[in-house]
């Protein structure tokens, strides 16, 4: 994996530094205590001095001059990276990552990582920007920077296609499966009147096979989960009713680079504009780009 050709803030650590230092001839009987002495009082001085910062990385400079930028991406998380039968990378984010390249005019270096390490491959200079499904909360942004919001991932109510739920009121009285623990078992928890019943389950596949085997009528999942189980089965399929929650995408920068955050802003707001986000969140996402994203 290439290592970071950026400088980060701060002094040149002390590590760093050669201090020479030339000692004349003492008088014969000098107190060793007073060179010692006089040594530490020099070091002091020297130390005192203190040393210019290096300078502020500008990584959308320094993209432009390599003639490439590299780019986070999930590898095992589809519909946003995954191995195609052609056992090359696709997904929504492979597609906005080589959107990117082309409207920065450079080449594209896919940088494979996980949800874990997606973070630290941005802040230590393993990668320019992280395009990985990355969501924004306020932990995350003491951090890095993050972009305006490049693609949906709403947590939806999902039922029969002939059973008309559109808001949740509609929800009196049915019973609905969800996540114990997920974000969308709180959104749910608090929109869902008090007649209504929440049955919770384990897991995600554990929530849809409950819809699949008529232990509920509705179910509360993710939308990239019930276009899997919809495309997996044609037993009882998910129709879309009313989302829960919104929890779109963000791309992540790092801390300070300005240049580079206008500049991805910028590439969005025209990718937004000239559809071709619609067009990536219906092929990926199964759904067109909301208008409020």
């Amino acid at each position: 994996m290439n290592t970071s050709r950026f400088s980060g803030h701060g002094a040149v650590p002390a590590s760093s530094l050669t201090v020479r230092s030339t000692v004349g001839h003492t008088a014969r009987g000098a107190s060793r205590r007073a060179f010692f002495g006089a040594l530490a009082a020099a070091t002091v001085a020297v130390a005192s001095l203190g040393l210019p910062r290096a300078a502020h990385a500008d990584v959308l400079a320094n993209i432009q001059k390599a003639g490439v930028v590299r780019v986070a991406i999930p590898q095992d998380f589809p519909p946003f990276g995954s191995l195609g039968p052609d056992l090359k990378l696709q997904g929504y984010d492979i597609d906005m990552a080589n959107l990117v390249a082309k409207e920065l005019g450079v080449k594209l270096e896919l940088v494979p990582v996980t949800s874990t390490n997606r973070i630290p491959y941005l802040t230590t200079g393993k990668a320019d920007i992280v395009i990985s499904s990355l969501g924004k909360n306020a932990e995350r942004a003491k951090v890095i920077d993050f972009t305006q919001a490049y693609v949906p991932f709403p947590k939806s109510v999902y039922g029969p296609k002939d059973v008309a739920i559109k808001k949740p009121a509609d929800l009196q009285g049915k019973t609905i499966g969800v996540t114990r623990g997920s974000t969308e078992d709180l959104a749910l928890t608090a929109l869902a009147p008090a007649s209504a019943t929440i049955k919770r389950y384990e897991d995600n596949n554990a929530t849809a096979q409950s819809y699949l085997t008529g232990q509920v009528q509705l179910v509360t999942l993710g939308n990239i989960v019930a276009n899997a189980v919809n495309e997996r089965t044609r037993l009882r399929q998910l129709d879309m009713k009313f989302p829960v929650e919104e929890t779109p995408c963000f791309v992540g920068v790092a801390k300070g680079e300005e240049a580079l955050l206008q500049k991805l802003n910028t590439i969005i707001a025209k990718a937004k504009a000239d559809g071709r986000l619609n067009e990536m969140s219906k092929r990926w996402m199964k759904m067109p780009l909301p208008a409020n994203l």
